[in-house]
């Protein structure tokens, strides 16, 4: 397949939006599937989990290919519950193009906001897609203000909704001036081409302005033309939409119903058209390996083989890492190198995807997304290139998990499969961690929510014939300081019959909330040899780990090493990981040392009359309200909670208002801890 004629793509949105009940009407319009896969049945083909299909969420996103207009579209459905946006970043991370869904009746929702300004992060051109039109209380043009007004994104609007709620019946293409009907068939197979219903030419003429003014505005010779009074033809447009949707200048918006069939065609020709093909992208920047000169790759096949680790799932056959290929092409039984870890692996297999099932392929090429079975040495992250031309691309940044469970097997006997299942669900889904609290021996799970956390537990019986007990979930506290300190310390001590001994002076200092850990070396050049340096950030890293406060992992600061005393006999890396150590306990000590927690954004949706009761019990739980506003024929509150007062809060919700309202949950940022709270935490009574 001609590389021009390859679309990468996501589908994203907020849970509950009609994400995946598009994707399975995509598969079935463009004759991958020859039945449309219901997700309220169960029987969606790309949520193939059984704990997917019974909750009727994605967990975990699931690729598959499929063709249109010549064109071979690999598609990555994501989740949209925020406990499982990781699937998202590493999607997104590798992806030229995304289709976002929006609820008509709930516009743009947080986890729409949140996976939005992931594609920002990445540069990745977006077409928006309205979806349940056919709902009470949908409202096309109210979303596309909030796309704008939201997100900060300039809304092209592609089309214009034929009614609404229960009188919806189709959409007007604003750049061909037709209305596309979907009744002529139950199943939306065949599209209807009508004239535009007179009641809406007034709309359909101020629409259509806008779109050509926005598309000429792309192209000198197309906007003189538009200026001049001649407008340019349809094929003119078309490239100037794309141009524009690629440089990031507007985000073309459609609509419809997937559920009933209505919009999803269109859609696939707003893909083909409008998103990138992987030669459309700038060549990808990566380093050396070892540390060597920068370089970049283009999507060629003709250029030396790269390719980027994004997600690694384990089932009865063993590991199987699906790829990004970004330059150059590798065939069945050749060699590649795992940059990382140093090792050539050889590639038996490659697999296109479809959800759960496997085609095989002989080859490879830039532009693909494949899946390779018994890489046993690479991780999530890890790149694979030609080992005569090795090269590290830009890794994927993972957050850091807000809610531990201590975890323990229900006999002895069943310690090593429990450990085990754990163990490879960690090196699946980097935003879980495993560790065994030094102090109490627990073995502790940590995840990004409730469900992220219920979720793993249950297959882990499912997939490793395994249960656990459980303790009641706990927030996952971090540690931070509030101001600066310079402290010295000197490790002397005698070992097997000779002295080990190191001297370093260290600098810690506060950091923007997410700034991490940053280590800064400014000794005098020379003064230590550059193995005690490194040994010097690994000490102050690893005990950052257990902090200063009550075992907590510590961040956001920056540790310097301002000085070090190195004797030529006695001096060895270990000693000064060690001096690092004790420096980091006593600079961090004095440098003010605090409590933070995670806050969530919070959206709660209530009918008016529970509006009082409902910021009532969000100001008991600590909780700051941002904005109010209408939505549909509901309102809603936004907050910001910590999350520590967050547990069972759908229960006491729900009391309060007679079940009739709901809420959104995502994680915003770690906030520090007032001191009264932090003393009750510290240190608890009984």
């Amino acid at each position: 397949m001609d590389i021009g004629r390859t679309r990468n793509i996501g589908i994203i949105a907020h849970v509950d939006a009609g994400k995946t009940t598009t994707t399975e009407r995509i598969l079935y319009y463009s004759g991958k599937s020859h039945k449309i896969g219901e997700v309220d049945d169960g029987a969606a083909v790309t949520d193939y989990l059984p704990e997917e299909r019974q909750r009727g969420i994605t967990i975990t996103s699931a690729a598959t290919s499929i063709y249109w207009r010549e064109h071979r579209i690999n598609i990555i459905d994501t989740p949209g519950h925020i406990d499982f946006n990781i699937e998202v970043n590493r999607a997104l991370r590798v992806l030229d193009g995304a289709v976002v869904v929006f609820d008509a009746v709930a516009g743009v929702e947080p986890q729409s906001e949140t996976n939005w300004h992931l594609a920002d992060q990445y540069d990745v051109p977006r077409v928006g897609f309205v979806n349940k039109l056919d709902r009470i209380g949908a409202d096309f043009l109210r979303v596309v203000e909030a796309i704008e007004t939201r997100l900060g994104a300039t809304a092209l609007v592609m089309q214009l909704p034929i009614g609404s709620e229960h009188d919806f019946t189709g959409v007007v293409d604003l750049l061909t001036l037709q209305a596309l009907g979907w009744d002529a068939e139950p199943d939306g197979t065949q599209v209807t081409y009508e004239p535009v219903p007179q009641h809406m030419a007034e709309a359909v003429r101020y629409w259509r302005e806008r779109l050509v003014e926005a598309a000429a505005e792309q192209d000198d010779a197309a906007l003189t033309a538009w200026v001049e009074g001649r407008e340019p033809d349809i094929d003119t447009l078309r490239s100037c939409i794309r141009k524009g949707t690629l440089g990031g200048a507007f985000v073309p918006v459609l609509c419809g119903s997937a559920l009933h069939n209505m919009g999803v065609q269109p859609l696939l020709d707003a893909v083909v058209d409008y998103l990138p093909a992987p030669d459309d992208c700038p060549p990808v920047s990566a380093a050396g390996a070892a540390g060597g000169k920068s370089t970049e790759r283009r999507a060629d096949a003709g250029e030396p083989f790269a390719a980027l680790a994004f997600k690694i799932i384990h089932d009865s056959f063993g590991p199987l890492t699906f790829v990004r290929v970004y330059s150059g092409s590798l065939s069945r039984g050749d060699m590649v190198l795992n940059v990382r870890a140093d090792r050539k692996e050889r590639v038996a297999h490659i697999y296109e995807m479809h959800a759960d099932k496997r085609e095989e392929r002989e080859e490879m090429c830039a532009g693909d997304i494949v899946a390779l079975p018994g890489m046993k040495h690479t991780q999530t992250g890890d790149t694979l290139a030609d080992p005569k031309h090795p090269l590290m691309l830009e890794q994927i940044d993972f957050p850091d998990p807000v809610i531990d469970i201590a975890i323990e097997p229900r006999t002895l006997a069943e310690q090593d499969k429990v450990m085990h299942g754990l163990e490879l669900f960690v090196s699946d889904d980097p935003s879980l961690k495993l560790k065994v609290d030094p102090e109490s021996g627990q073995t502790i799970l940590s995840g990004m929510g409730e469900l992220h956390l219920e979720i793993t537990l249950a297959r882990l019986e499912r997939e490793h014939g395994v249960a656990v007990r459980t303790g009641s979930p706990q927030v996952a506290y971090r540690e931070s300081i509030a101001s600066r300190a310079e402290v010295s310390h000197t490790h002397v001590r005698p070992v097997a019959g000779a002295m080990q001994f190191a001297e370093v002076t260290m600098r810690f200092e506060p950091l923007a909330r997410g700034a991490g850990i940053e280590f800064d070396n400014r000794s005098a050049k020379g003064n230590l040899p550059g193995e005690c340096i490194a040994r010097v950030e690994k000490g102050v890293r690893a005990a950052a780990q257990g902090g200063v406060l009550a075992g907590f992992p510590a961040r956001d600061f920056r540790a310097t090493l301002v000085d070090g005393v190195y004797h030529e006999t006695d001096s060895t890396p270990m000693a000064f990981e060690i001096a690092a150590r004790a420096a980091f306990r006593e600079g961090m000590s004095q440098a003010g040392p605090v409590l933070l927690e995670p806050v969530m954004a919070v959206e709660v949706d209530t009918p008016a009359e529970f509006v009082g009761d409902c910021i009532g019990d969000i100001n008991r739980r600590r909780g700051l309200i941002v904005d109010q506003a209408i939505r549909g024929l509901q309102t809603v509150i936004v907050a910001r909670v910590p999350l520590a007062e967050m547990f069972g809060y759908i229960g006491d919700l729900r009391a309060l208002t007679s079940g009739r309202a709901g809420f959104n949950m995502t994680f915003d940022r770690y906030e520090a801890v007032p001191a009264r709270v932090a003393e009750r935490i510290l240190h608890p009574r009984g």
